[in-house]
């Protein structure tokens, strides 16, 4: 199995050499990420800018650091480093959740998108911690990752669909076991601020508080407030195939 590995947070962070770590167990991987973090990017692609490939070595394996965004990475890899075809993409382990509406903003989903464009199976993956202070547990994703290899490398995935998997960052025996389950709503409120700076000319700080509703339950976020890893199946297709009968229904004449 070939394997290409790349993630948002960057090429040298440690969740991408967590996540190769498991990896490199089943296969020849190589690395190809951000030289630096380019969270939220989504799934931007670089356009009117000259990409730079650096070749590293991370842990014994080949690696690559791109000026660009998580696409790009994974456009550059398929297009140049793999000389047969690659037969998986993993994007992560990234240092934070990508529950619910996360994966419209999510570098690291966007790298697993593409590789989904791509024809080839995708799995997004992500350590759900909440506080900035508080540890990532990477090792418990390495461990939960390492015993659910088959699980989700083999899942009866359609085409133009990937796997997105939340794994809550504690302590691997605290884990309750997994959940597959639909996207819950995890939305920013009051994102946007307006700041002066020291001569009073206003600026705008967008961030804002993160509110989950874990009310609604077996969704990712319930799953993930839960103890559970949650696995999402998400579709390419974004048509929304009920709206668009009713709409056939009414505009056909």
């Amino acid at each position: 199995m070939r394997i290409l590995i790349t993630n948002d947070d960057g090429v040298h962070a440690p969740g991408i050499r967590a996540l190769a770590s498991v990896a490199r167990q089943f296969g020849e991987v190589i690395i190809c990420a951000p030289d630096s973090e380019r969270s939220c990017c989504g799934h931007s692609m670089t356009m009117r800018d000259p990409l730079r490939v650096k070749e590293l070595e991370i842990d014994g394996i080949r690696a690559y650091a791109v000026n660009g965004l998580p696409v790009d990475c994974v456009n550059v890899a398929l297009t140049e480093l793999f000389s047969d075809d690659c037969d998986l993409v993993l994007s992560g382990i990234n240092n934070g959740p990508n529950l619910g509406f996360d994966v419209t903003y999510s570098g690291t989903v966007g790298g697993a998108m593409e590789g989904c464009i791509n024809g080839i199976r995708s799995i997004s993956l992500s350590m759900c911690k909440f506080v900035e202070e508080s540890p990532a547990h990477f090792e418990t994703g390495v461990e939960w990752i390492t015993e659910n290899w088959e699980l989700i490398t083999q899942a009866p995935m359609e085409r133009l669909t990937f796997l997105n998997v939340n794994i809550p960052a504690i302590a691997s025996p605290e884990i309750q076991g997994h959940m597959v389950v639909p996207m819950g709503e995890r939305v920013y409120k009051d994102r946007v601020e307006r700041r002066d700076d020291p001569f009073g000319r206003p600026y705008w700080w967008q961030g804002g508080v993160v509110v989950m509703d874990t009310t609604i339950e077996n969704t990712d976020v319930w799953a993930v407030s839960q103890g559970y890893v949650a696995l999402t199946p998400i579709s390419m297709n974004w048509t929304a195939q009920t709206v668009l009968k009713k709409m056939r229904g009414v505009t056909s004449r």
